[in-house]
């Protein structure tokens, strides 16, 4: 048959990025309770392509992406995309990943257990640099929902303060292994308290009580969570350079009393 995709284009219009976006697909991740867990991911999968090339073959991203989904530790994901890249003898490919991370959570007081959801990203790339060695460059997100209890309100008021939901979201530069879970306890031991997905009366009472000991500013949790990153220790030992070589901080606060939301922003790089 025709391979259109195979013949030449005269217009002489390189593409940076040809490829499938927004594929839905099951996928295996690591999960440090139970080794793994099966998740659903949005997966966006590219190529460069050169300006003589009229076209991509799509099925061969789904070919190869299929071989992996299985086992998408974060090192896995990198040989995901250097197949890809080589598969479709391509200088460069990406990819991004986005899951739902589930962890099971006890209440802090009565103990009940439910189950929590935080939003995940892996962000990668592999180019081809030469003599056949490539550069590969890889991301990971975690967004931890928490809850934020204003300082200002709690100096001024005579009574209580005001507190709401908020989201931190970190990305970093993977250089080694690391767990998710240790992000979140991070995140969540910075904010005003951490949010549960079941309480009982006895753990409001905790939980709010909490909060109000703890008020937070957005500045507050960022700059609090860069403290711990910096000093994050990827391995049984802390290290003695920083774990990563890049990363950054948002916080944004649903705020509960202003038609606004408050946010703070960081980021550190070697």
């Amino acid at each position: 048959m025709v391979d259109i995709q195979n013949q030449t284009d005269d217009r002489e219009i390189p593409l940076q990025k040809v490829g499938v976006k927004g594929l839905s697909y099951p996928v295996h991740v690591l999960d440090r309770a139970n080794r793994t867990q099966t998740t659903s991911a949005k997966v966006d999968l590219y190529v460069n392509l050169p300006k003589n090339f009229k076209g991509t073959h799509m099925s061969r991203f789904i070919e190869v992406f299929h071989k992996y989904h299985s086992n998408l530790s974060m090192n896995r994901f990198l040989l995901m995309l250097e197949e890809i890249r080589q598969n479709l003898d391509a200088a460069e490919s990406f990819g991004t990943l986005a899951f739902p991370f589930f962890l099971e959570k006890k209440a802090p007081v009565s103990g009940q257990s439910g189950m929590m959801v935080y939003d995940c990203k892996y962000e990668g790339s592999v180019r081809a640099i030469s003599d056949g060695k490539v550069k590969s460059d890889f991301f990971v997100s975690v967004s931890v929902p928490v809850t934020t209890l204003c300082p200002c309100s709690k100096a001024i008021s005579e009574k209580g303060a005001h507190n709401q939901r908020g989201v931190v979201t970190v990305k970093v530069e993977n250089k080694s292994f690391f767990w998710i879970e240790d992000i979140i306890t991070l995140v969540e031991n910075a904010a005003s308290s951490a949010v549960y997905s079941i309480l009982k009366r006895e753990d409001e009472k905790f939980v709010t009580e909490h909060a109000y000991d703890n008020p937070r500013f957005v500045e507050d949790i960022v700059r609090e969570v860069y403290i711990g990153l910096c000093n994050f220790a990827t391995g049984e030992n802390a290290q003695s350079e920083k774990p990563f070589s890049w990363f950054s901080v948002e916080a944004e606060s649903f705020e509960s009393i202003h038609n606004h939301n408050a946010f703070a922003y960081t980021e550190f790089s070697e």
